[in-house]
């Protein structure tokens, strides 16, 4: 089974998840990540064969990845790099985003700050 070229309706939803995971804890990321500044590769499973699109950002002011499983899963990750809003020894260093494009789900990465 090999993943194609994602529809950029499903690249496009997993960006506004990811920025609405930011907007969850106060902050903003403006309109990153922007779907058309993607660079799609194809990356294939050792061990399974399949092959997955891979999206990433980078260059830019943050870095990101998204992946296409063949079965039509994603998993996202965008830095986000900014002050923990409720949390002073912590900031958050990206965000998730993972499932199925119609129900994505998501989390935040938390990292402490080093004295």
């Amino acid at each position: 089974m090999t993943a194609s070229v994602p529809d950029p309706a499903i690249g496009e939803a997993v960006c506004a998840a990811l920025r609405a995971r930011v907007a969850s804890l106060g902050l903003s990321i403006g309109d990153e990540p922007v779907w058309a500044d993607a660079v799609l590769e194809p990356k294939t499973d050792p061990y399974s064969q399949q092959t997955s699109v891979e999206a990433f950002w980078r260059g830019q002011h943050r870095y990101g990845t998204v992946v296409f499983f063949p079965d039509g899963r994603v998993f996202a990750e965008y830095q986000v790099l900014l002050p923990h809003p409720t949390l002073p020894d912590r900031y958050v260093e990206a965000v998730q985003a993972w499932g199925f494009p119609e129900k994505l789900r998501g989390d935040v990465v938390l990292a402490e700050w080093l004295n």
